[in-house]
């Protein structure tokens, strides 16, 4: 058969800052594929990060963002990491219909000791992958946590799908600093990532084998699954996971382009985008409201300099506030 590229509806979009939602009827599966560019890289430039610690982060960012732009609800979604490496939090949120943003704390000296290319055990240890997924409409939030065993973000991944979600997932994440050319013709180092996710979802659900995670917490005498996985998911898999980090990552390669590479031979339909942006939730009036959650000796504790101040630790702002009133002196920066 030979390949097919069908819009569902779709209009022209630029290649970068969006999510484009996509299935291949054939092989049973639906998927996203997720290109940053700009918006990625305000997220990373707003901190003094190193590079290791920018790659991490911004690979959460995508995961978090091919996590959200499935659900299609209002709300947001939020990931975090928590572990005793020398990234010790991680955190990003997505709020709908396109906000993301994202930060880190680590401490400096130990991700230096580790040199330029450290694994991803080494930065973050042990600890947890939690996924909060709070809906703006109801008070009932859903949380799934998982173990941070994996010698990638996208292996981590995996282990959470198949525990909390049970659907045959595969992940794939790329981010990478680049020097491109904007107003000028002096080039300038940019951040820009990538990511593809493709999930099996037949009709039939019977065809999904569901395995028991290592070291195993099936029930004792429980009759395990031990059919071989289903053809179509096995070749969807293959050929998901055969995508590049620099086709992830290269405003060249467009969104359609890429699919059209990855499945081959396959007819794949496209649906309406998701543009996408980094978008910081803080505001004089919240961070105003929280101060006025504290007591007057709280605050007074808070006092620098006559005055109190918060940074937001997204997006680095600074605000500032008179100690008695609370109220804002000046604009953030």
């Amino acid at each position: 058969m030979s390949e097919t590229f069908q819009p569902a509806g779709r209009a022209g979009t630029t290649s970068d800052d969006l999510v484009l939602p996509f299935a291949v009827e054939e092989l049973d599966v639906r998927g996203r594929v997720a290109r940053l560019g700009t918006s990625l890289d305000e997220i990373l430039r707003k901190h003094d990060y190193p590079p290791a610690v920018s790659k991490l982060l911004g690979e959460a960012v995508i995961l978090n963002v091919l996590v959200a732009t499935a659900l299609k609800l209002e709300g947001r979604v939020i990931l975090q990491l928590q572990t005793d490496g020398p990234v010790s939090l991680l955190v990003t949120d997505f709020t709908s219909p396109e906000g993301m943003r994202g930060y880190a704390r680590f401490d400096a000296d130990a991700v230096a000791a580790l040199g330029n290319q450290p694994t991803l055990t080494q930065l973050i240890g042990d600890g947890t992958m939690a996924l909060t997924i709070d809906p703006r409409l109801t008070n009932r939030r859903y949380q799934g946590v998982v173990p941070l065993k994996g010698g990638s973000l996208e292996e981590i991944a995996h282990a959470y799908f198949q525990q909390s979600e049970q659907i045959p997932t595969i992940i794939r994440l790329a981010v990478a600093e680049t020097l491109e050319r904007r107003d000028g013709d002096t080039p300038v180092r940019t951040w820009r990532g990538g990511g593809v996710a493709v999930q099996f979802l037949p009709e039939a659900s019977e065809r999904i084998v569901v395995r028991d995670l290592d070291p195993g917490d099936a029930p004792e005498g429980m009759v395990l699954d031990e059919r071989d996985d289903d053809d179509a998911w096995v070749e969807a898999a293959a050929r998901a996971q055969s995508a590049q980090d620099h086709e992830l990552v290269d405003p060249g390669i467009s969104p359609e382009r890429l699919l059209l590479r990855l499945f081959h031979e396959r007819d794949i339909r496209v649906y309406d985008p998701f543009s996408i942006s980094a978008h910081c939730t803080c505001s004089t009036e919240r961070i105003g409201t929280m101060l006025g959650q504290f007591g007057d000796n709280d605050r007074k504790d808070m006092v620098e300099d006559g005055i109190i101040k918060v940074t937001c630790e997204f997006c680095n702002k600074v605000y500032r506030f008179a100690p008695e009133t609370l109220e804002p002196l000046g604009e953030p920066h």
